[in-house]
């Protein structure tokens, strides 16, 4: 289990409905997008194309993908780097309840692609056969387990296109935007396009910030996450950014009692004064609860950080590129700076 949400505890895949209709007939309709073993990287231009991912499987095509399905995150790293007319269909949160883009759709013009489902348990494998994808592409928090693609429908998913799975934990932040960036030039962006190279230099100068303020502000953080039943203590032994934050400096708590996985430690609200931290890193996603709901919680109000004010957000599932990361340095380089030793 990576980081807690109303799912099984597992990082793998959510389990999704099966018994999809009509899919054999388009299957066939699927079939000229397969790759006939074509060898190296196609870089967007003609003939074969191919790339290795985080699994080590190499994904063979005749020519560049052009029709791309991907998790919504992965969709928006993608196009931080300049891949946009490709991706046709996304799966993973994509709109708010107000219909306004998820925070994990990034930049990402979520009108313009086919939404095959929203949340976990979601993905209209039929509408996915529709879209005739050339490739699927996802992160891959655990391996070989492809994020948001269910388990009881991975198989009729996995006929249809070929797969590019990229690893999400366990490797620095820096280190999987790079791969990102392979696979997007790979796929034909312009990794020297003003776009990119503006957000690489963003990218670069949060991260001298934040060594920076880590330097001279040395204060505990524990990244975190609040549930109904639960406080969470994240590792940032295993998750990629607070991997990297702990690179530039960051002191980052780590959870001594960690749960199967090794993401999180779990607390009951009783014990959530078990670390002693100056800043709260308190995930933000929209299915955690937030300070105002955790105001009602008595043991929440007696956390020195939260007396202090000493709470800043955090996206616990980063977007993958230089455009989506560089504001979370930011954003933590700002509460350091401005932050006191409160224990």
């Amino acid at each position: 289990m990576r980081t807690p949400r109303s799912v099984s505890p597992s990082r793998r895949a959510i389990l999704a409905t099966g018994g999809v209709v009509g899919i054999g007939a388009l299957l066939a309709a699927c079939g000229g997008s397969k790759g006939s073993g074509g060898a190296g990287d196609g870089g967007g231009k003609g003939g074969p194309w191919s790339f290795t991912d985080d699994r080590k499987q190499k994904v063979a095509l005749p020519q560049t993908p052009r029709r791309i399905v991907a998790f919504t995150g992965t969709a928006a790293a993608l196009h931080d780097f300049g891949i946009d007319d490709q991706i046709v269909g996304v799966f993973g949160p994509t709109k708010l309840a107000n219909g306004k883009p998820d925070p994990q759709a990034g930049d990402l013009d979520v009108d313009k692609v086919t939404i095959l489902g929203n949340a976990y348990n979601q993905f209209n494998v039929e509408k996915y056969a529709g879209l005739a994808p050339d490739l699927l592409v996802t992160n891959m928090y655990e391996p070989d387990a492809l994020w948001f693609v269910p388990d009881d429908s991975k198989d009729k998913i996995t006929k249809l296109a070929k797969s590019v799975a990229l690893t999400a934990s366990r490797v620095p932040l820096d280190q999987i935007i790079g791969r990102y960036a392979d696979l997007a030039a790979a796929l034909g962006a312009d990794l020297k396009a003003k776009k990119v190279t503006d957000a690489k230099a963003r990218f670069e100068k949060a991260a001298a910030r934040l060594r920076r303020a880590a330097a001279a502000h040395p204060v505990k953080v524990l990244a975190c996450s609040g549930s109904a039943d639960l406080f969470y203590a994240s590792n940032p032994g295993i998750n990629a950014d607070l991997k990297y934050f702990t690179s530039l400096g960051v002191d980052l708590i780590v959870p001594d009692h960690l749960d199967k996985g090794g993401y999180f430690e779990s607390l009951s609200w009783e014990n959530a004064d078990k670390y002693r931290a100056d800043v709260l890193l308190l995930d933000n996603r929209t299915a955690t609860l937030q300070p105002k709901d955790l105001a009602a919680k008595p043991s929440w109000n007696k956390l020195p950080a939260v007396q202090a004010g000493q709470i800043t957000p955090w996206a616990s599932e980063p977007r993958f590129s230089y455009a989506g990361a560089a504001p979370l340095m930011e954003s933590l380089a700002q509460a350091i700076e401005h932050a006191k030793k409160v224990n």
